[in-house]
């Protein structure tokens, strides 16, 4: 069922809770952290014991034994010298703080993806709102130019253009139902309910710029910081432990073994057999084991090739993610400049493209204009409103996006957004139907 109004902290806390993808980069995380437990208990003692029963009856010319045997050990071995078991260690260190830097990179991610489904879905509704509008403003339009060329004021085929304006508006509004359905599935698919409110932008806004207002600095940020980079510096250091480890193939290994056992024999025999004698047997042994490798078919020398492709596999792969974080993190920079130069474009040009209309349609009431010329200006107006609208998402989401490439990304960002949303605030629906309140609202931005 819809679920009331929320706003962006309660939609991620939803998320968080519901993704499968933030889950299966958690358990990723926790499997690796296992996964190097084991590798460290390859370096400690390990500790097993052992038992048995048997039940011997020997019938022949020369004897006649029949004894039963109990024993029971405990064997310990402790890895001395083995470079494999310490480099496999370390290798698996690094992988595992480099699956923790992919899961703190999910994190931010789910932080992102909440943030653009929300945003979305509200940029869908004032796309609908505007069209919605638009095609209003279009009929009555059309209802007009039909009354006038009922009385002979002006020609059939203004009456026409007005109608053909006026379906392709209606095309264009249901089209953006469509789009807003497939918005609210889409944060849907995130939070695992359907939401028909959602808490909008408050008109006052800041579009602040970013801070510093240098994109080298928040280029240096982001090479330190970034978790892609993280992880890949991780998988690189892993790869060069792994190389080790193929190398130390070719060292001997040295191990501490010790055990302690007792056996028992219970038996019966002639006087010249050796079990006729009941007794218990201690016995304990401890001692240094040497195992040097000498020939392995060639498999050593291949799995050190092998290490060494991959290391250079990895190499690759930590100068490609810097190069793209560089990148990434520089152009969002100067997009958001540029929201921020778009949004106060539009903001002027609302105000010009309704004293325009304004104008338009005091022309054509005195036969200056025709209705061309009216429809032009009604769509133009609108498309001003959804354009400005859509600049101020787009530089919401395009900071959080310098802030994921800066490695920076946190909750606390969406709280700090969540304090300019409220369910109160007026939106573009608002400022298309009332010309006072827009006039006055864009006056202020």
């Amino acid at each position: 069922q819809p679920a009331l109004s929320l706003d962006l902290v309660e939609t991620y806390e939803k998320a968080l809770s519901y993704d499968s993808g933030i889950a299966s980069a958690r358990a990723s995380f926790e499997a690796q952290q296992a996964a190097s437990d084991v590798s460290r208990s390859k370096l400690l003692p390990q500790l097993g014991a052992s038992a048995d029963a048997n039940y011997t009856d020997t019938n022949s010319p020369f004897q006649n034994v029949d004894f039963t045997t109990v024993g029971f050990g405990l064997q310990l071995t402790q890895p001395v010298f083995r470079a494999d078991a310490w480099f496999s260690y370390d290798a698996s260190q690094f992988q595992t703080d480099s699956a923790r830097a992919q899961y703190n990179l999910a994190q931010q991610q789910l932080i992102l993806d909440v943030a653009s489904a929300y945003f979305d879905v509200l940029r869908a509704q004032d796309t609908v709102t505007t069209l919605h509008a638009t095609e209003i403003a279009i009929q009555r339009q059309y209802d007009q130019a039909q009354e006038r060329f009922d009385v002979g004021l002006i020609a059939i085929t203004e009456v026409y253009e007005a109608r053909a304006t006026f379906d392709d508006s209606r095309s264009q509004r249901i089209a953006a139902e469509n789009n807003l359905n497939i918005a609210r599935e889409q944060l849907a698919r995130l939070t695992g309910e359907y939401t028909e409110e959602l808490e909008n932008l408050r008109q006052n806004f800041p579009l602040n710029p970013p801070n510093p207002m240098s994109p080298d600095l928040w280029e240096k940020t982001a090479l330190e910081q970034n978790w892609s980079i993280q992880a890949a510096m991780f998988d690189l250091k892993a790869s060069e432990k792994n190389l080790k480890v193929a190398k130390a193939g070719h060292y001997p290994t040295v191990d501490l073994q010790a055990s302690y056992g007792k056996s028992k024999v219970d038996g019966s025999g002639g006087s010249e057999s050796f079990y006729s004698r009941d007794g218990t047997t201690t016995q304990g042994v401890i001692g240094l084991k040497l195992s040097v490798p000498l020939y392995a078919g060639g498999g050593i020398q291949a799995g050190v090739r092998q290490q060494r492709s991959l290391l250079t596999v990895a190499e690759e792969s930590l100068n490609t993610v810097r190069r793209d974080v560089r990148v990434d993190t520089r152009s969002r920079f100067l997009t958001i400049n540029n929201n921020i130069e778009t949004a106060a474009a539009l903001n002027q040009t609302i105000i010009s493209r309704r004293s325009a209309l304004d104008a338009t349609r005091a022309g054509y009431d005195v036969g200056t204009r025709n209705i061309v010329e009216v429809l032009d200006a009604e769509r133009a107006y609108y498309v001003a409103l959804r354009d400005f609208a859509n600049a101020r998402y787009d530089y919401v989401v395009n900071s959080l996006r310098l802030k994921q490439s800066a490695g920076t990304l946190s909750p606390q960002d969406l709280v700090e957004l969540n304090n300019w949303l409220s369910a109160n605030a007026p939106g573009i629906e608002a400022l298309a139907n009332d010309d006072t309140t827009l006039n006055s609202q864009t006056m202020s931005q």
